[in-house]
């Protein structure tokens, strides 16, 4: 059985995260990703630590199984060879900064005249209308302007970043979600269209229950450090040893960890009845939970809970993800081989399908324009003399 993008060809013009994130879930899909980089310099990732003999390991991350082709997008021959191409394209994405591309003359009013089944997307930081539409944004400004990272963190502390890039990798979600939607649209109507999608846009959309809680509350909400803001008990517990977390989100879990730690006399106080009660009264409750907890190692609160069907788990680190037998199960590391960098192991495809079979190694990532001759030759016809042409012109 094919993947469930096999046949569809990507143009990928984005560069750094959240474009290439995106292109790398639709090639784990299937895809084949054309990544369109600047001649000599690359995308900007390929500069950006950590390194292991030279190399990027953070772009071999993101960019593994892509192909890579150089254009100079702002010469004649550049955006001529793009046009030729996307006429033999599904999708084209971007993430520069809303009206780049019409100044090159490339904008989706032209290249949807080319073809009008092109589906084109376009990430940015704060979407192609409005007031603030051409200004630059970057992972943190997103977390910070769209309210992320006033709620991230603990009360009377500065304000804090979530510890991964989630105005990138929200944009990189939306923006696949968008483009396969589209993708399933155009077999119903024939024609592509663009997709524009905000990292902004994003963060505000991954708030959760913040804006309501603002509402109900009439005032802003503000860190609650590693609780849950509205279920109790719902956070990291430390015991004797280390930290783990108990998560108990509904009354019937209350109920059965009372009686495994044998404090039935917590399920009848009527402080302590629901969910409600327990939030409003975390000031009492959380402080009892506390001092047990100390009474043991986390392990071994781990396992007497687990074994009883309660939610709670260890706070792993990195070495103990990249050990942990069910993310192992799944396959969710696997290798990269490079002939620089050596093996890195990086993250797997988290969407498991029938059509997809699991593999424990992916493709390495492109050097800089190694696939520019097989791409024109396969898709233009180019022939060598005209791709070393090309070359002496500083085209490709």
């Amino acid at each position: 059985m094919p993947k469930p993008l096999e046949g569809i060809k990507v143009l990928d013009l984005s560069r750094i995260l959240a474009g290439p994130y995106c292109t790398m879930i639709l090639s784990e899909l299937g895809a084949e990703i054309i990544k369109v980089e600047l001649p000599e310099k690359g995308d900007d990732s390929r500069h950006y630590g950590p390194f292991k003999n030279e190399q990027s390991v953070y772009f071999i991350s993101i960019n593994r199984g892509k192909k890579s082709i150089t254009l100079n997008l702002k010469s004649y021959e550049g955006i001529k060879i793009l046009k030729e191409m996307v006429k033999k394209f599904d999708i084209l994405i971007e993430n520069f900064r809303p009206g780049t591309m019409e100044k090159l003359g490339i904008g989706y009013d032209v290249l949807k005249k080319i073809n009008p089944r092109l589906i084109y997307a376009a990430a940015s930081g704060f979407g192609h209308t409005g007031p603030d539409s051409h200004k630059p944004a970057y992972d943190m400004l997103v977390q910070a302007m769209g309210g992320m990272m006033s709620i991230t963190g603990w009360q009377d502390t500065p304000p804090t970043r979530v510890g991964m890039s989630i105005g990138d990798i929200g944009t990189s979600l939306f923006t696949a979600i968008g483009i396969n939607s589209a993708l399933y649209q155009r077999e119903k109507t024939g024609v592509g269209q663009k997709i524009d999608v905000a990292m902004l846009d994003c963060q505000v959309a991954l708030l959760e229950n913040a804006l309501v809680r603002y509402q109900v509350d009439g005032k802003p909400p503000k860190p609650v450090g590693n609780r849950h803001p509205t279920i109790t008990p719902f956070q990291a517990f430390k015991a004797n040893d280390d930290y783990f977390v108990l998560a108990l989100g509904n009354d019937n879990l209350w109920k059965k960890f009372c009686n495994v730690i044998e404090r039935k006399d917590l399920i009848n106080d009527a402080r302590f009845t629901t969910n409600d009660d327990r939030t409003k009264n975390l000031g009492i409750i959380i402080p009892i939970l506390e001092k047990m907890f100390l009474e043991k190692n986390a392990s071994e609160w781990i396992q007497q809970f687990a074994s009883k069907g309660i939610p709670c788990g260890p706070i792993n680190s990195m070495d103990k993800v990249m050990t942990n037998k069910q993310i192992l199960f799944r396959n969710m590391i696997v290798e990269v081989k490079d002939e620089k960098a050596g093996t890195t192991k990086i993250t797997g495809n988290p969407i498991k399908m029938t059509s997809i079979p699991e593999e424990t190694k992916r493709e390495h990532a492109p050097e800089i324009g190694e696939h520019t001759k097989e791409i024109l030759n396969k898709y233009l016809g180019y022939d060598d003399d005209k791709i070393e042409q090309l070359k002496k012109d500083g085209v490709i």
